[in-house]
């Protein structure tokens, strides 16, 4: 059965991708303990790649694992490796790195995209879920032609934000702190103030286009 246009530009708008027979009771999914990467970068800038056991079956990941494209039709879900932490109904994938502390910063170029979502979100938070929509996760997006802040499904309309192509994400665990940089000036643009309780992976949503992460970088002078 196909989709009708309304629900398909709703759930667009919500960030989420919709595929037959996509549509079945919500539960909590029980996720086995993960590999915990190591970073091999110097002192204490994070150095990661992106999961691809995590990628929804719309994402394709390229240069290295470092960055993603959005496929309209994506993979079919039943061609798709089974793994319970990848994203099923929602484009979003995580990077092969968690966080449960320190100070760490990197940057994220998107292209020809015109929605998207970037942040932390709990390692374990649920597939079923998108980045934003619960309270384990803190994203920045853009959608709209604008951009907004949002966390546990509250959205936060963030003003005087052109669409730069290239942002930062500053990340202080022990602070609780999320910063959406502007790489230009630099300064941080907004931030979420949370208390971080478990590890956080980098996550990332994408409806359109493309997106790459460049991670390993020095925090910008003037940040803190």
């Amino acid at each position: 059965m196909s989709t009708p246009v309304g629900v398909m530009r709703l759930c667009r708008l919500a960030g989420r991708t919709v595929s037959a027979g996509s549509a079945r009771s919500w539960r909590p999914v029980s996720l086995p303990p993960r590999t915990c990467f190591i970073s091999t970068s110097a002192g204490n800038n994070l150095q990661f790649r992106l999961d691809e056991r995590t990628a929804h079956s719309s994402l394709d990941l390229f240069k290295k694992d470092t960055g993603i494209i959005y496929r309209m039709l994506g993979l079919d879900p039943s061609h798709v490796q089974g793994n319970p932490e990848r994203f099923r109904d929602w484009a979003v994938v995580f990077a092969d790195e968690r966080v449960s502390s320190g100070r760490h910063y990197w940057e994220v170029t998107v292209k020809k995209s015109q929605e998207f979502r970037l942040g932390v979100a709990e390692a374990q938070m649920s597939r079923d879920d998108c980045v934003g929509t619960n309270a384990g996760s803190w994203v920045f997006g853009y959608a709209q032609r604008k951009w907004f802040a949002m966390t546990n499904g509250k959205v936060v309309p963030l003003t005087l934000v052109g669409k730069p192509d290239r942002v930062g994400v500053l990340l202080d665990y022990e602070a609780g702190l999320l910063g959406l940089v502007d790489v230009e000036k630099p300064r941080i643009i907004h931030a979420l103030h949370t208390q971080f309780k478990a590890p956080l992976c980098p996550a990332f949503g994408l409806w359109d286009g493309e997106l790459l992460t460049h991670s390993g970088l020095e925090e910008p002078e003037g940040l803190k």
